[in-house]
């Protein structure tokens, strides 16, 4: 699959164009990089600082978010990409962070001629969405380094859950392309934050959210989506594996913690979706 977007990929240590050649991908300066038999390629230029997603983190992802726990969302970001996505502008439909390929499947679908790339700094992520549509390709990729993209290569970037770079999305958003970005709002999960000590969302969400994209972007619309899911005890420890909050805990209080909640248990979905345009005047 890698074959139908490879002209939108750059080479990670020069930027140069890259090229497939059976089981590899290169560039004119003589770097290489091989493509995983599970269909993915790495194009990490070194080693990072960053964090990236376990294989038991994507695992509890994966089996959570096939469960159909967040379908409101992953409906709410197709409609938005339907209206939003401009057919007369070319290039891919990139997800960054895009993880197991879960969203960006699905706006796939929606778009039944678009070509799809997904970067995300966790190989086993990337293997997974390396299978989640026949259009997507996957390369591992850290989000706050250059991205392996060559410019204007984007007709839409999807942003669910993931960091953003302002400067790198804009490089790679093609004039006339949009942004659309998901970000957890303070009531998200607000139920679990002191049953399960989790994270807390920053009352100012949206407010960095706009300082990180505002020099590069312009805000074309906003919708806030908020739903009562009610989750089982095996659904809410996956729901704590899947994100940030592993990080934090141990599996096993994580347990116990659930045990003392109901089961079933409602639990707040809220997250607001945001629509870009690119800056005219960004450099």
């Amino acid at each position: 699959m890698l074959n139908r977007v490879v002209h939108a990929l750059a080479c990670p240590h020069c930027g140069a164009a890259l090229t497939q050649r059976e089981r590899a991908l290169l560039c004119t300066a003589g770097h290489t990089f091989d493509i995983a038999k599970q269909g993915y390629v790495n194009l990490l230029p070194g080693a990072t600082k960053h964090s990236a997603d376990t294989r038991e983190m994507v695992e509890a992802r994966a089996e959570f978010l096939a469960a159909g726990h967040y379908a409101p969302l992953s409906g709410a970001l197709v409609e938005l990409a339907r209206r939003t996505a401009d057919p007369a502008v070319s290039g891919c439909v990139v997800d960054i962070g895009g993880g197991t390929g879960y969203y960006h499947a699905r706006v796939m679908d929606a778009l039944p001629d678009a070509a799809g790339v997904l970067l995300d700094i966790s190989k086993f992520a990337a293997r997974r969405a390396a299978k989640a549509h026949p259009r997507i390709s996957a390369a591992v990729a850290d989000a706050w380094q250059a991205l392996p993209l060559q410019d204007g290569a984007a007709s839409l970037v999807l942003n669910t859950f993931a960091p953003r770079n302002g400067p790198e999305l804009r490089r790679i958003l093609a004039p006339g392309g949009a942004l659309l970005v998901v970000t957890a709002s303070p009531g998200h999960l607000q139920e679990l934050v002191d049953a399960l000590g989790l994270l807390r969302v920053d009352d100012r969400k949206e407010s960095r959210l706009t300082e990180q994209l505002a020099p590069y972007f312009t805000l074309a619309g906003t919708e806030r989506l908020t739903r009562t899911m009610t989750l089982d005890h095996r659904a809410l420890a996956q729901l704590v594996a899947m994100g940030p909050n592993a990080w934090h805990h141990d599996a096993g209080d994580v347990r116990e913690r659930v045990r003392k909640l109901p089961d079933p248990c409602p639990v707040t979905l809220s997250v607001t979706l945001t629509a870009w345009r690119p800056a005219a005047c960004a450099g």
